[in-house]
């Protein structure tokens, strides 16, 4: 089995990300977050409104810059932001599942955060707070299964 906890995508995939332009790049993310806001699962507190956030999958070579607007999220362009959170795909992946919280990835240096402290602070306390729903953790479970 494969052992995702290292796991990282090949350089080529990273080369190609950088290519993408701003709004192919971040439609997907600005798709799952609208569809979480709609679902209710990702509810966005009141002090995330009117800042700017920018998402960094270092092995993909994707900068995905968004702002919340009254707890919708719109993409950007690529800009200096209020709080950049930067990491690889897959820890990413571990922190949108729950299987790893933002403390841990961030003391393990696999998830670095950016700019205002404060707000830093903020979006980590709401995603490791945020409920998933239940594909999500069935996925996680799937993927630490894969992990051993």
């Amino acid at each position: 089995m494969m052992n995702f906890t290292d796991f990282r995508f090949p350089q080529v995939f990273g080369k190609i990300g950088q290519r993408l332009p701003s709004p192919v790049a971040s439609a997907p993310l600005m798709l799952m977050l609208e569809l979480a806001r709609q679902r209710s699962w990702l509810i966005a507190p009141e002090n995330l409104y009117g800042r700017t956030f920018q998402i960094h999958v270092e092995d993909l070579g994707l900068r995905l810059c968004f702002r919340c607007n009254h707890g919708r999220f719109k993409a950007i362009p690529l800009q200096a932001t209020d709080v950049s959170l930067t990491a690889c795909a897959m820890d990413f992946l571990k922190l949108a599942t729950a299987l790893e919280d933002a403390d841990t990835l961030f003391f393990r240096r696999r998830l670095k955060i950016e700019g205002d402290t404060e707000l830093g602070i903020a979006v980590k306390y709401w995603i490791d707070a945020s409920e998933r729903p239940a594909w999500l953790h069935q996925l996680a479970e799937k993927l630490s299964a894969g992990a051993t």
